[in-house]
């Protein structure tokens, strides 16, 4: 039973406060400079309350080259997303274009 309090005591104490007195929260970011980087920052980040608290916990990238293949690695994620969602439209109009071609022929017979 001691040991789990002794971890917790000891969990508690390597939290890191951010300069508003609460615990920071564990971010990525996902910037040209550093992507995928993890940092702790202000739990409050985005509020008008927020402090400019901002401590890395990732090593700075060994390579210039791994800046480039990350945002890169990126991109084509983002692209695959962007072409699927355009694909996805152009379906969509297909089966409306053929929608009304059916309706147009039903409406020819029926009068």
């Amino acid at each position: 039973m001691a040991m789990v309090e002794d971890d917790a005591a000891t969990q508690r104490s390597e939290q890191t406060m951010c300069l508003c007195g609460q615990i920071a929260a564990t971010r990525t970011a996902w910037t040209e400079n550093n992507p995928g980087k993890r940092f702790l920052g202000c739990s409050y980040y985005g509020c008008p309350d927020s402090c400019d608290y901002l401590k890395w916990v990732d090593p700075p990238l060994i390579h210039p080259r791994y800046k480039s293949v990350i945002n890169g690695l990126l991109r084509n994620a983002n692209w695959e997303g962007v072409v699927e969602k355009k694909w996805q439209r152009i379906v969509l109009y297909h089966r409306i274009v053929l929608a009304m071609l059916v309706v147009l022929v039903l409406v020819q017979y029926v009068f």
